[in-house]
């Protein structure tokens, strides 16, 4: 059995809505589902009434919903314990970060923030999304950097947490090119001749930004997937090697696109692409939470940094037009 799995149990018992507790719980409401019946299987009880809605508890899970809560909180209350034997490192900052923004975004922006602020000692832990928000959520980074997108919300509460955009970020299909900069394949593909696509995975974040693509797209694309994976940089080597079509964000592709490795294969259009947010959150400080010294100068620093750079924008888009 997994701590996750009892996470999402109590969430469902309390929202008696799969859909409202897999955006909680930041997973597909499939992937959700099949969490909530490994639950069961271990167990080998029905915990969930099916045969009604709204969503209820059989009368197992309703005995199981009080132990879930006991269970939980013996575990987080060693975690707690262990934690506050362990010397916290003062002087460090810990990231929680998605695997592809580990890769791309994180490196160059730590050098250009250590260049304006200081040099930094971090910790990055590498995660999928659900588990860096989680990290955050329970006390087990200081910052975390994801992406953030209107329709695929990293719901944190506002009154608890503070929250930086960094950045925008598109995310848009690119094939395996020549020295002209001629992809191997070409959107929209047609009903015949679907094009051979590289996919994430269901329960990666950057999938269901592809979705949205393809849900929205005037004009419909064809395609027909060959790979999955969770991993943007896998797609990319898949691409590299001319296996299919990749949606990818374009900081995992900058290097590829300058060295004629790789081209859009959307001919341009707008459409089939999609612009994310780039943002930090971090835990607001609190007495009972004060986070570390070093974290809160850090913050001051990057919300006067985006002051800046907000009024430079005001100031050139206000200028004369010479």
């Amino acid at each position: 059995m997994e701590t996750k799995w009892l996470e999402d149990f109590i969430s469902l018992a309390e929202t008696h809505n799969f859909s409202r507790s897999a955006a909680l719980r930041h997973v597909t409401q499939p992937a959700f589902s099949r969490r909530i019946q490994s639950l069961e299987n271990w167990l080998g009880t029905d915990l969930v009434d099916r045969t009604s809605y709204p969503t209820s508890l059989t009368p197992a899970g309703v005995v199981f919903y009080e132990q879930a809560l006991e269970m939980l909180g013996q575990i987080n209350g060693v975690r707690t314990l262990l934690r506050g034997k362990r010397a916290v490192a003062q002087t460090s900052v810990d990231f929680a970060v998605p695997h592809t923004l580990s890769l791309t975004f994180m490196p160059k922006w730590l050098t250009a923030l250590e260049q304006g602020f200081a040099p930094i000692n971090s910790r990055l832990m590498a995660l999928n999304v659900h588990d860096a928000v989680l990290q955050l959520v329970d006390g087990g980074c200081d910052l975390l950097l994801c992406y953030h997108h209107p329709r695929q919300p990293v719901q944190l509460d506002p009154g608890s947490y503070d929250m930086l955009v960094l950045g925008r970020e598109a995310l848009r299909a690119y094939a395996r090119c020549d020295k002209t900069r001629t992809p191997d394949f070409s959107l929209p593909g047609s009903a015949a001749a679907p094009l051979p696509f590289l996919s994430y995975t269901n329960n990666a974040y950057l999938g269901r930004m592809v979705e949205l693509i393809l849900t929205d797209a005037k004009q419909p694309l064809h395609l027909e997937t060959c790979y999955e994976t969770d991993m943007a940089e896998g797609l990319k080597m898949m691409a590299l090697e001319g296996r299919g079509v990749a949606f990818l964000p374009e900081s995992a592709v900058t290097r590829e696109l300058k060295q004629k490795q790789l081209a859009r294969a959307d001919g341009g259009a707008p459409e089939w692409e999609i612009d994310m947010e780039i943002r930090l959150y971090r835990e607001r400080p609190s007495p009972q939470r004060p986070g570390k010294a070093l974290v809160e100068s850090l913050w001051q620093y990057l919300t006067q940094a985006g002051k800046t750079r907000t009024g430079k924008r005001r100031a050139r888009a206000a200028a004369p037009l010479a």
